[in-house]
């Protein structure tokens, strides 16, 4: 019998790059997963802040060659891959030159938001499901960490959703504290709608890209919703009770894992 897959997406790992909590909250998951006989993979993107020679980063030239259409323009998708420390498995970096080589990774040295962020997103979400695709590994589960991965499960439902790899994937969305200030613009959903494959009415929820919206977004399209940091203004409170399944110190690894179990069941 195979063994289930889960996939975790982030933008963020320890210890490969920290400046949230879920960073800590990605990489504690890895061991109760494979405890439960679960077969896991990461991907996350290669910022330039993380070190290649310290972490041993190198390219799969099996899995790069893929060119992903963002704002009218082709970007190569390059993966590459790294041991975990103290762990039997293997994150995949997704990379690419124009959008990930730099200094700093969402503000840039005067600390100002970087202004193709959502373009970053948008190529970064593409490429997580181009890269599986490519693996020819269909995730069971994925859970995708923070605003960065938004549009995943959205596209997930439209875009990607006739292709046998994702046939029986449930999708897992962890929302946490604010991580920016100010929006995307006007001219983000057209940016998002992948082609212009995408009718505008799927993009509405996630507004102008602001951190909340984002955020609404991935969880409206989620099959099930870990609210690690409550926001206190009630801006969920659109979101389905059932799909809530942890809250606060509810959110521990051995609670995620039960949950997945559950959404294969």
């Amino acid at each position: 019998m195979d063994k289930k897959k889960i996939l975790l997406v982030t933008h963020e790992m320890d210890p490969y790059l920290a400046i949230s909590r879920a960073a800590t909250m990605v990489r504690e998951l890895p061991k109760p997963i494979q405890d439960s006989d679960m077969d896991i993979r990461i991907l996350m993107p290669r910022f330039g802040t993380i070190n290649e020679r310290r972490h041993r980063l190198h390219e799969v030239v099996r899995l790069s060659g893929i060119n992903i259409v963002v704002n009218d323009e082709d970007y190569p998708l390059i993966i590459k891959v790294a041991s975990l420390p103290g762990a039997r498995l293997q994150v995949y970096f997704l990379d690419n030159e124009d959008y990930f080589r730099r200094k700093f990774v969402f503000n840039d040295k005067n600390d100002a938001p970087f202004e193709d962020n959502d373009e970053r997103m948008i190529f970064f979400a593409q490429g997580v499901l181009e890269t599986v695709k490519k693996f020819g590994w269909p995730p069971n589960v994925i859970h995708c960490h923070g605003w960065m991965t938004s549009l995943i499960p959205l596209y997930l439902r439209t875009v990607y959703s006739n292709e046998p790899v994702f046939e029986n994937t449930k999708i897992v969305y962890s929302v946490y504290e604010n991580q920016f200030d100010g929006d995307f613009g006007d001219n983000f959903q057209h940016k998002a709608r992948v082609e212009e494959v995408l009718p505008n009415g799927d993009l509405e929820v996630f507004n102008n890209g602001d951190n909340t919206s984002l955020n609404i977004g991935g969880a409206t399209y989620a099959d099930k919703v870990l609210l690690v940091d409550e926001p206190s203004n009630g801006t969920f409170k659109s979101i389905k009770k059932d799909k809530i399944a942890l809250k606060g110190e509810e959110v521990t690894p051995e609670a995620t894992v039960e949950l997945y179990k559950s959404l294969i069941d």
